[in-house]
């Protein structure tokens, strides 16, 4: 298997950010903790990603 292309988001804008980093694949959306690169991730279909970003980016916090 390839290596993952992780990129982080455009609103993280320091490295003491709490914040994921994101890699997709053909049928894959990979997600991990940027603070810990070595450590767990989880993979999700990219139709259930996409609805979990929808969802954050319209939710009132």
């Amino acid at each position: 298997m390839a290596e993952l292309a992780w990129f982080k988001s455009s609103y993280s804008s320091n490295e003491e950010a709490q914040c994921v980093e994101v890699a997709e694949t053909p049928g894959t959306v990979h997600v991990r903790d940027s603070k810990d690169k070595s450590g767990p991730q989880l993979a999700f279909e990219p139709a259930a990603w996409k609805a979990f970003v929808n969802f954050a980016a319209n939710a009132d916090v």
